[in-house]
């Protein structure tokens, strides 16, 4: 969303694909293949939205849209028919396996993909990719190609979506179609929620701004059960979250020249 400056809808779709194969591989006794195998297949789910975008040249969001609705039946062909998979009964341990180190195993590899991410977006490549998201016109009178760089936005984004999805159903161990519905109005909130605390611009305050905001939002989540929301309604409440999270600056705008005027 902040580095390709596009809200990509594939999210909903490729965080199920991510878990769907991890699902059949962790069935098939590799699950730490199947990490990695959704990883994979999330690239590959961003490749598809970045072809309708730069070389069908259909409009942004309506490409996300046709690459979600596609990876409904993808993900279920992944699951063989299957709305829903299970995986108590799986041959070989995965690493979230025990509960009183995972939640160690999943800081930690937060904690990686952060480094990692950070020293990406320092080389010349990652600078090139903030670039295109920046100043599409700019980069490209760079002659940089922009369309790489689209490809490359959405495929390694996408395939961090399917990864975290693959850790999702290792963790709770089962696997649904439709556990990637209002994937992107979650990570919305994480980034919103997050820049609110940060309120600081640079790579490094943006993935720390994202990483605050998505333990906050879950948090907030654990907070709106607790005070009797039914789950049901836990959509609704993100996407009021959110455009609340959003108003603020404009509210407080508003606020000053009140305050002004008075």
């Amino acid at each position: 969303m902040k580095v390709m400056d596009s809200p990509d809808l594939t999210v909903d779709g490729s965080f199920v694909t991510g878990g769907c194969t991890a699902a059949m591989l962790t069935l098939a006794g590799f699950p730490n293949l199947g990490l990695a195998a959704a990883f994979v297949a999330g690239l590959l789910c961003g490749c598809v939205t970045a072809f309708l975008q730069t070389k069908m040249k259909i409009q942004g969001l309506l490409a996300g849209i046709l690459t979600m609705t596609a990876l409904y039946s993808v993900n279920l062909r992944i699951m063989q028919g299957a709305p829903n998979v299970s995986l108590y009964a799986v041959p070989k341990p995965t690493i979230l396996n025990n509960p009183a180190t995972v939640l160690y195993v999943l800081i930690a590899i937060v904690a990686l993909i952060a480094l990692l991410m950070y020293a990406f977006f320092k080389t010349n490549l990652g600078l090139m990719l903030r670039a295109a998201g920046d100043n599409e016109e700019m980069i490209r009178s760079s002659s940089v190609n922009v369309d790489s760089m689209k490809f490359l936005g959405f495929a390694l984004s996408n395939g961090l979506v399917a990864l975290s999805g693959a850790l999702l159903v290792q963790f709770q161990k089962f696997a649904d179609v439709t556990g990637g519905t209002g994937m992107l109005v979650l990570g919305l909130a994480g980034i919103i929620i997050g820049e609110a605390v940060f309120r600081r611009s640079g790579i490094g305050f943006g993935l720390a701004a994202s990483i605050t905001g998505a333990i906050l939002y879950r948090l907030l989540y654990t907070l709106a059960l607790q005070l009797g929301f039914p789950a049901t309604d836990m959509n609704l409440v993100s996407a009021v979250l959110v455009a609340v999270t959003i108003s603020i600056p404009h509210l407080q705008k508003l606020k000053k020249k009140r305050g002004s005027h008075a």
